[in-house]
């Protein structure tokens, strides 16, 4: 079932890091529109079989106490999305980024403006407000809320590099790493990789790397940190989704033959329309 209201692409296109906000409280019905779609998540898994657990911190009288910390990056922000993991699986940062992105989408839709955060927030007031568990990591706070008119001077400086993207040939690839894919080539799949294109990843790196063959991608990284784990995460949620509205069915399978000498093999996205 469909729970945009919007076309994905839209949503995906409009997404941007928003680190001002109004320093006013949701309505309501809002408020729970997230919430309701938070638990729905919560009760689901990702790509590798892992749930993990999105909080919804507000920033109000009762947890006054906890001082939500953000170095200054953000805002005016009331509200925070907090994602923890089962850290014995290292692959749970794979499936945070793709379940906490259709959050991230879900307020997109919903009008809200968002910011992913890896690094720039104080984890131990996070992790007290959250009440993280002995055997849970929690590498990922998104504010979220109304974008302010005007942006602070920090949000300019980090806004700087926000909508600079690499270009399609040089993140997609046909048959094998040697020769690169374009947008036409890429035919109605070409969709779904440029809105994998627009994925937003930590410092702008966008570690996927695709190599098409046939109908099927095959899904790389060039990361070097843990971060690269969640946009990765991050570049399967908008590939399925946008698939998925496009009629493309599919199916994510771990192929044992894919191995690269250039990039980690990831998993794959195989075709199931023929």
């Amino acid at each position: 079932m469909n729970i945009f209201n919007k076309p994905i692409n839209e949503i995906i296109k409009s997404r941007h890091s928003v680190r001002t906000y109004e320093n006013n409280e949701l309505p309501k019905d809002v408020l729970n529109k997230v919430k309701t779609y938070i638990d729905e998540i919560n009760n689901s898994k990702g790509i590798f079989g892992n749930k993990i657990r999105i909080n919804l911190i507000e920033k109000n009288d009762k947890n006054k106490e906890i001082k939500l910390g953000t170095y200054g990056v953000i805002k005016g922000a009331n509200y925070y999305l907090t994602a923890a993991y089962d850290k014995s699986d290292n692959k749970g940062l794979y499936d945070i980024g793709y379940l906490l992105e259709k959050v991230v989408l879900y307020c997109t839709d919903l009008g809200l403006g968002t910011v992913w955060l890896g690094g720039t927030f104080n984890k131990s007031k996070f992790a007290e407000a959250i009440n993280l568990k002995d055997n849970e990591s929690l590498s990922i706070v998104c504010p979220f809320g109304i974008e302010a008119d005007k942006k602070t001077f920090v949000a300019k400086m980090f806004g700087v590099n926000t909508n600079k993207r690499k270009d399609f040939t040089s993140l997609f690839f046909k048959d094998n790493f040697d020769t690169a894919l374009s947008y036409e080539e890429a035919g109605e799949y070409g969709e779904v990789l440029e809105n994998i294109r627009l994925a937003p990843s930590s410092l702008n790196k966008q570690p996927w790397r695709i190599v098409k063959e046939d109908n099927n991608l095959h899904i790389y990284s060039d990361g070097k940190i843990d971060m690269n784990k969640v946009d990765i995460g991050i570049a399967l949620c908008h590939l399925e989704l946008t698939a998925r509205e496009k009629g493309l069915n599919g199916k994510f399978e771990v192929l044992k033959n894919k191995v690269s000498d250039k990039f980690e093999y990831v998993i794959s996205w195989i075709d199931e329309n023929n």
